[in-house]
Order: structure tokens, then C-alpha cells, then sequence
């Protein structure tokens, strides 16, 4: 049974090209790794760009892959809040926020402020409940906020 990593259709399917289109580029970059740099440095600093570049796209597959599948780039502890959870925060300047936790960084769901579950703030809020008044660092200086409304989904 493949998980879904909490990804949304829209993102999964994003992901799918992306990784597609990145190992294309890795498949045109790869066999010209093999050749032999008989030419002057210019060759050679090109072969050695390349090797740097294909060295990117290998991480960012991995990266990608492991999106998609569930590996090591989702493996938060289990009071982690799942993906899919949406969360109101009162500030201290009386300003109020709905937030909902996502998967992906770049992953936008409704017209809602996003945050992962490995951010300040979303470890700040894990293993809180509506009323708790939670402190996370930022840029700029602590944060406090009192949770409004909790709402983990259904599994």
C-alpha cells in the first residue's frame, strides 16, 4: 500500500512531472560524464560543471522521490500534526489567522496560510489543544498566540 504523504492530488501531481522532467535532464547529462576530457582546461571545467549539475539534479530526486513516497523527508515524530490539519491562532495584537498544515512548503490549500509540521510554529502548536497559548521563535523575536480552533482530520 503506497502512502500518500498527505500531498494533495494537485501537488502530487506536480511533484510526478517535476521528478519526470528531472530525470530527463539527468539522462541527456549523464552519458557526456563519461567521456574523456582529451581537450584543453575549458573541456575540463566543463566536464566538472556537469558532474556538479547532475550531483543537483541526483539530490533533488531523492528529495522528490522521498516526497512522494513517504521517505526520510516526512519522518517527523509521531506528535507531529498531521497534514491536512487547520488550526486558528488569536496573536497577541488581537489579529486572527487560519492556517491549515500541508505537506509541502509550496503546497496552497484554499485560500488559507499554510505551514509545515516541521516549522517553528507547527511544532510550536504539536500536542496543544484549543485555548493553549503557544511561544515559537522567528526572525524577528518570540511569538505568542493562543489556539482558537484545532482541527486534526479524520484518518
Amino acid at each position: 500500500m503506497t502512502s500518500t504523504g498527505g500531498l494533495s492530488p494537485t501537488t502530487r501531481a506536480r511533484l510526478e512531472r517535476e521528478l519526470e522532467q528531472l530525470r530527463e535532464q539527468r539522462e541527456t547529462l549523464a552519458p557526456r560524464l563519461g567521456e574523456d576530457p582529451l581537450g584543453d582546461s575549458a573541456d575540463q571545467a566543463d566536464l566538472l560543471e556537469r558532474a556538479e549539475v547532475v550531483s543537483r539534479l541526483d539530490r533533488r530526486i531523492a528529495e522528490v522521490y522521498d516526497l512522494l513516497h513517504g521517505g526520510p523527508a516526512n519522518d517527523l515524530d509521531e506528535s507531529a500534526l498531521p497534514s491536512g490539519t487547520k488550526v486558528r491562532l488569536k496573536f497577541d495584537d488581537g489579529s486572527v489567522e487560519d492556517m491549515v498544515v500541508v505537506g509541502v512548503a509550496d503546497e496552497a490549500e484554499d485560500d488559507l496560510s499554510t505551514l509545515t509540521a516541521d516549522s517553528p510554529l507547527g511544532r510550536a502548536i504539536a500536542g496543544h489543544k484549543k485555548g493553549d497559548t503557544i511561544t515559537y521563535r522567528t526572525p524577528g523575536g518570540e511569538v505568542s498566540a493562543e489556539i482558537v480552533k484545532l482541527s486534526v482530520p479524520k484518518s
